[in-house]
C-alpha cells in the first residue's frame, strides 16, 4: 500500500503564510488601487467580459500555489510501500557449500556443484525474510557471503561461486568452523548450518565432532546433506583430446554427518539425484518456517524533487503571462 510521510513536517506550518498573503493582497489592492466614479454606466450593460479579465488574477494565483508547493517541497515528501507484514522471529541461515572437484561429477545435472546452487537459488528465493550467508571450502574454507538480508548480492555472490578457487580437498571441520563463526554471535533465537557435501574429511586444521559440539554450545541447528549416488559417478577430465571421463567411486562420510546433525539437533540427509536434493531443500523449508512469520519492509522514494521542477515550471509560466498576454499599465 502506498503511504506519505514527511522528514520535516513541521514546516508545513508555513503554510499559513499563504492565505495572510492573500489576503495581503486583496486589502492592499483595495487600498492602492482608485475607484473611478462613473454619473452613468447604462452604456456599458450588456458588455461581454474578455477571458483576460477572467484570468487576469491568474498570475498571483500561480505564484501562490508555487510558494505552497515549495514549502512542501523543502518539508521533504516521501511515499513508501509497506506490506502489512512482521518479522516475529528472524532466522540466521549460512551455506556451507563444497566446492571440492569431486562436486564436478556429473550423477546430477550439469553437475554436483550447479545442481546444489540451482536448489539452493530457490531456497533463498523462497524466504526472503532470513538473514543469509554463505561459506565454501574444499581443502579449506572461507565466507563467500557474510550473513546479508540483500537477497540480490546473496544470488550474485552464490552464481560466481565455482570449483578450484582454493586448494582442494575437503575440509569438512574448517566449513563448519567457518559457518559457526559468522553465525555465532546472531541475536536471532533460531541460528541454522546447512552443510552440503559429497566427501570424506580429509583435510583441515579442526575436527568436524568438535566443530559439531562448538556449534551445540551456540544452540547452532545443523542440517547436513551427502550429495551422490550410490557406487560410481562419472568424472570429467580434460585430456588433449577433449574432455574425457572416469567413474569414481562416491565417498561419503555418512556416519560423520549424521552425528555432526545429530549432536545439534538437526538432521541428516542423503541426495542422489536433483529431484532428492530439491526435496530435501523444501524439507528443511518447512521444518524451520514455524519459526518465521513475514517481514515488514518499506520502500522510501523522496519525491520532493518533482515539486521543486514543477514550483520551477509554475514560476516560468506566472512571468511570461506577466510580460506578455496579461501584461497590466503600472
Amino acid at each position: 500500500m502506498s503511504q506519505i510521510s514527511f522528514q520535516y513536517p513541521y514546516l508545513l506550518l508555513l503554510l499559513l503564510a499563504v492565505p495572510l498573503m492573500i489576503l495581503y493582497k486583496y486589502y492592499s489592492d483595495k487600498r492602492i488601487n482608485a475607484d473611478i466614479v462613473y454619473s452613468d454606466v447604462a452604456q456599458f450593460k450588456g458588455a461581454r467580459k474578455t477571458l483576460k479579465l477572467y484570468l487576469r488574477n491568474l498570475p498571483d494565483w500561480l505564484r501562490y500555489l508555487a510558494i505552497a508547493l515549495l514549502i512542501v517541497a523543502i518539508a521533504r515528501p516521501q511515499t513508501h510501500y509497506s506490506k502489512d507484514e512482521k518479522s516475529i522471529e528472524g532466522i540466521d541461515i549460512v551455506f556451507a557449500l563444497d566446492v571440492s572437484t569431486s562436486m564436478l561429477a556429473e550423477d546430477f545435472k550439469p553437475n554436483r556443484l550447479e545442481s546444489a546452487k540451482n536448489v539452493i537459488k530457490s531456497f533463498i528465493d523462497a524466504r526472503k525474510s532470513d538473514n543469509m550467508g554463505i561459506v565454501v571450502f574444499a581443502g579449506e574454507a572461507y565466507t563467500k557471503c557474510p550473513s546479508t538480508i540483500d537477497h540480490n548480492i546473496l544470488q550474485k555472490l552464490l552464481s560466481d561461486t565455482k570449483s578450484g578457487e582454493i586448494d582442494d580437498g575437503t575440509a569438512i571441520g574448517d566449513g563448519l568452523a567457518t559457518a559457526i563463526n559468522r553465525v555465532k554471535d546472531s541475536k536471532s533465537k533460531s541460528k541454522v548450518i546447512i552443510l552440503v557435501t559429497d566427501g570424506v574429511n580429509n583435510m583441515g586444521a579442526i575436527d568436524p565432532l568438535t566443530a559439531s559440539t562448538i556449534a551445540q554450545e551456540y544452540g547452532i541447528r545443523v542440517y547436513t546433506i551427502g550429495v551422490g549416488k550410490m557406487g560410481y559417478a562419472p568424472y570429467p577430465y580434460q585430456t588433449p583430446f577433449g574432455k574425457q571421463y572416469q567413474n569414481v567411486e562416491v565417498k561419503i562420510d555418512e556416519p560423520l554427518l549424521k552425528e555432526i546433525a545429530s549432536t545439534t539437533g538437526g538432521k541428516y540427509f542423503r541426495s542422489t539425484q536433483n529431484a532428492s536434493l530439491s526435496a530435501i531443500f523444501e524439507e528443511i523449508d518447512q521444518m524451520e518456517k514455524t519459526k518465521i512469520d513475514v517481514s515488514y519492509y518499506k520502500e522510501y522514494t523522496d519525491v520532493g524533487q518533482k515539486i521543486i521542477l514543477l514550483v520551477l515550471g509554475l514560476i516560468f509560466l506566472e512571468l511570461i503571462l506577466r510580460r506578455t498576454y496579461l501584461r497590466t499599465n503600472p
